[in-house]
């Protein structure tokens, strides 16, 4: 196994030449639907205390901002990556982050 094509995503793990090729085309689909901030994988659901922290790291690396400010901000956000980045990235409230990623169809690249 080598490493993960994309952070965050436990299931993009390389292997043989036909998992390869999956995960590419699986990688391509995360990015073109705006699942995917640079290298991150920035449209997780934390529906465990493990993927609570693993997207608090993911803002912290997206944003290069403190485990206490990511934990925060992913509070104001309502527990959603994609709003807590736009947020601390474009220093805008809930509300406007909202707006904006909606405007921008989901990508937070396009947001900011």
């Amino acid at each position: 196994m080598g490493p993960e094509v994309l952070t965050g995503s436990t299931r993009l793990k390389s292997g043989t030449a036909q998992k390869l090729v999956l995960n590419m085309l699986s990688t391509a689909s995360m990015i073109g639907i705006g699942k995917v901030y640079k290298n991150l994988m920035v449209d997780v659901k934390p529906t465990n205390a493990k993927l609570v922290e693993r997207s608090k790291r993911i803002i912290m690396e997206a944003t290069d901002v403190s485990y206490t400010v990511a934990n925060d901000m992913f509070e104001k956000a309502g527990k959603d990556v994609k709003l807590a980045i736009v947020m601390i990235l474009t220093d805008v409230d809930l509300n406007e982050a909202k707006k904006r990623l909606q405007v921008a169809k989901g990508f937070v690249r396009k947001t900011i």
